[in-house]
């Protein structure tokens, strides 16, 4: 049994591997026609190109890799099939209920590699290619509204015209109110660099204004501490989607944003598809196993490897489709993360007590 185990996941591995290196070169050319445009904006030549495509690679796996179990486990379990190896194995005496658990681990495996790919490797590498292209294009790194970046932090409510890839702030506003909700003081600084050893910002040529109830002071300074628990790891997020952010960033950013009383929906649902993302990996395996059938028939094998590309599609969109009713009506944020993977689940486990019912 060990060595039927090893065989097979031999195959099922080396099948999802070559069909993630086909989905990620296919999205790898979607982001180069994507990028051409931009090219010689700036100090953004075609290496710099090349290198931020291969940045968001990382990303793309963590994404694809579900779908890539799938139809690799399709491709592998249907070659097994077709050449009655798989025959062999069921009539040799190993049980369906042992063949899904080979397949379980399997998707345990590459539901690992996903967590790490999403915790460790693609956030990283996002923010990095992220800098790297705004670095190149002299771009500013996010400008959500017409007037800025707006962030809350207590009383104090922060205006950033334009944000640098190094975290430079440039056109800084900072408006403070009372406990009553009465503006007291506002700060205008042309920029604003963190100091990492002291934990504070730096604001350069800062006009400050107090406002009494009969009068207002009016101050400047070349150089100003600020103190802020807006930190660059909290304004890092302002550089990927939340989906690509790890764990760990999407805590202490729905921390910041409920000690400040904010909207916290979109983090949480990106956090909650965060811990059971990777368990798609193990529904998409059972899936696959569902779609095979114990005898060599090819007909029914063309049409039943089809079907389980067109379920995994659906499976990808599905996922996407459910983070952003959740957000948009305020469901709750388990739900809407877990939902399509669990029904996937369910789905290839009924699948497969019919399939051994027959």
């Amino acid at each position: 049994m060990k060595l039927i185990t090893r065989y097979v996941l031999g195959e099922l591995a080396l099948y999802t591997f070559f069909t993630l290196l086909a989905l990620l070169g296919l999205f790898a050319f979607f982001d180069i026609v994507k990028e051409v445009p931009d090219l010689g904006q700036g100090n953004y030549t075609l290496w710099v190109m090349l290198a931020y495509v291969g940045l968001l690679m990382p990303g793309h796996a963590y994404e694809l890799m579900p779908l890539a179990v799938l139809i690799g486990a399709l491709v592998a379990m249907s070659q097994l099939a077709m050449s009655s190896e798989y025959t062999v194995i069921r009539t040799s005496g190993v049980s369906l209920r042992q063949v899904g658990g080979i397949l379980f681990l399997f998707g345990l495996i590459f539901a690992l590699v996903t967590m790490l790919l999403g915790e460790l490797v693609a956030p990283a590498a996002e923010q990095q290619a992220e800098r790297m292209r705004l670095g190149a294009t002299r771009s500013m790194v996010a400008q959500e509204f017409q007037s800025g970046i707006w962030v809350k932090d207590n009383r104090n409510f922060i205006n950033v015209g334009e944000m640098l890839p190094d975290n430079t702030l440039l056109k800084v506003r900072i408006y403070t109110y009372d406990q009553d909700y009465r503006l007291v003081t506002t700060r205008y600084a042309d920029r604003g660099v963190y100091n990492g050893e002291r934990k504070l910002w730096q604001l350069e040529n800062v006009r400050e204004s107090r406002l009494f109830r009969d009068h207002v002071e009016s101050q400047v300074y070349p150089r100003l501490d600020w103190n802020s628990v807006v930190e660059p790891r909290i304004l890092d997020v302002l550089l990927v989607v939340p989906e690509q952010m790890s764990a760990a960033s999407l805590v202490r950013y729905i921390e910041h944003l409920s000690a400040n009383k904010q909207k916290t929906s979109r983090y949480e649902i990106a956090l909650w598809g965060k811990v059971f993302y990777p368990l798609a990996c193990v529904s998409m395996a059972l899936v696959a196993l569902a779609f095979t059938p114990r005898q060599r028939r090819q007909g029914q094998l063309g049409l039943r490897v089809f079907a389980g590309i067109c379920l995994g599609v659906g499976f990808h969109f599905i996922n996407r489709l459910f983070g952003h009713l959740g957000l948009l009506y305020d469901w709750n944020a388990v739900l809407a993360a877990t939902v399509p993977t669990l029904l996937f689940l369910v789905a290839g486990v009924a699948l497969i007590r019919l399939q051994e019912k027959h």
